[in-house]
């Protein structure tokens, strides 16, 4: 069964290797937003937030550009440790301390994801718990000279070489990854998407 192409409103290619794992066709649509958190804005609706205006961003997108309608998926990630929002590091020193601050401490991975067909908005949130070992100075410093870190919400990538950080993970390692495989079929199904 040839399943339809939906857009995908990321630069992500951790996004597209992800719908790619569940078969999904995707055309890429540009959306850029501000992706600044709002004054005692949570993590929770940060993302939620976020995941929304970027698929709205997305939708005003193609449809300047005279594409043709059709279901568009977009999705934020997040890290909060402590009710304060980790966003993607400024720097390779911000990168560090973030990655201090983490080190043996549980955070939260929240990942938001919105789904339009243009009119209909649907959206998810997926939470995820991760605990870091003890790390050293040195290894931080190392891991951040790998460049990974750097354009990953908390400074680290689960699915690359920051997987050794992770002593535990509780809840959904596609979400922490960047796009929750489980909470977006669901969303696709509410669309009468043909997963399967």
């Amino acid at each position: 069964m040839t399943k339809p192409t939906i857009y995908l409103a990321s630069a992500s290619p951790r996004r597209r290797e992800l719908l790619g794992q569940i078969g999904v066709p995707i055309e890429l649509v540009r959306c850029e937003i501000d992706e600044s958190p709002l004054p005692g804005e949570q993590a929770l609706p940060y993302v939620s937030r976020l995941a929304r205006a970027k698929a709205q961003a997305g939708v005003a997108t193609y449809r300047r550009e005279g594409r043709e309608p059709r279901l568009l998926l977009a999705a934020d990630t997040t890290v909060a440790l402590d009710g304060l929002i980790l966003g993607k590091p400024e720097s390779p020193e911000d990168a560090v301390a973030m990655l201090m601050r983490l080190s043996g401490s549980c955070h939260q991975v929240l990942t938001g994801v919105a789904l339009t067909d243009g009119e209909r908005t649907e959206t998810a949130v997926s939470t995820s718990q991760v605990r870091f070992r003890d790390l050293a100075e040195a290894e931080i410093r190392a891991y951040v000279a790998s460049g990974e870190p750097m354009d990953k919400a908390g400074s680290y990538g689960a699915q690359g070489l920051g997987a050794i950080l992770i002593a535990d993970l509780q809840g959904s390692f596609s979400g922490v990854v960047g796009l929750p495989l489980c909470e977006t079929a669901e969303l696709l199904r509410r669309f009468d998407y043909p997963l399967l």
